[in-house]
């Protein structure tokens, strides 16, 4: 009986060892560029609508493209819904060279996702990453539901003194 028991007490910590072996990816690893999807016209139109209002710094352009209770899923902050609160959240950012580039997709007749890359001007290789969910009324344009990024750099170890404030006063990776 104590044979038995002892038996599935290790095997039970070599499972959980290895699994967290297996999650433990060196923050110096190099990362292999994934190849872009081409996507259809009508959800590329979703990618260049989004990378136009941003170079322009439109924070009201940008929150025309996300449905009227849309999200906005930014790393380290609360979610963002609905078309006013998008706009006030991307008031002020922008006006950068965003480059978006689609890796997969899918569509229903109403619901669809991008999910993709992200990365500025010319400079080689993808910063960050995205998902958009993507919903529309039959026939009519694709409009994003949720929006979600975060960058590829590792998360920063903040100090006390380099909390954010609580007017939440950063800017967004994109």
């Amino acid at each position: 009986m104590s044979r038995s028991i002892l038996t599935i007490v290790v095997l039970s910590l070599m499972l959980v060892t290895g699994s967290l072996l297996g999650q433990n990816v060196s923050g110096s690893a190099k990362s292999t560029q994934l190849p872009g999807a081409a996507l259809p016209p009508d959800l590329d139109r979703v990618l260049r609508d989004y990378e136009r209002a941003w170079r322009a710094g439109d924070a009201a352009a940008l929150a025309s493209l996300f449905a009227e209770d849309g999200f906005v899923l930014q790393s380290n902050r609360p979610p963002l819904r609905g078309r006013p609160a998008i706009q006030a959240a991307y008031e002020g950012q922008g006006g950068g060279p965003l480059r978006l580039r689609a890796l997969a997709f899918a569509t229903g007749d109403t619901v669809g996702h991008i999910i993709g890359a992200y990365g500025y001007g010319n400079t080689p290789g993808d910063t960050g990453k995205f998902t958009l969910t993507l919903r529309r009324s039959p026939n009519e344009p694709w409009q994003i539901f949720s929006d979600m990024d975060n960058p590829n750099a590792p998360p920063q170890h903040r100090r006390k003194s380099d909390a954010p404030s609580p007017a939440g006063s950063q800017t967004s990776e994109r």
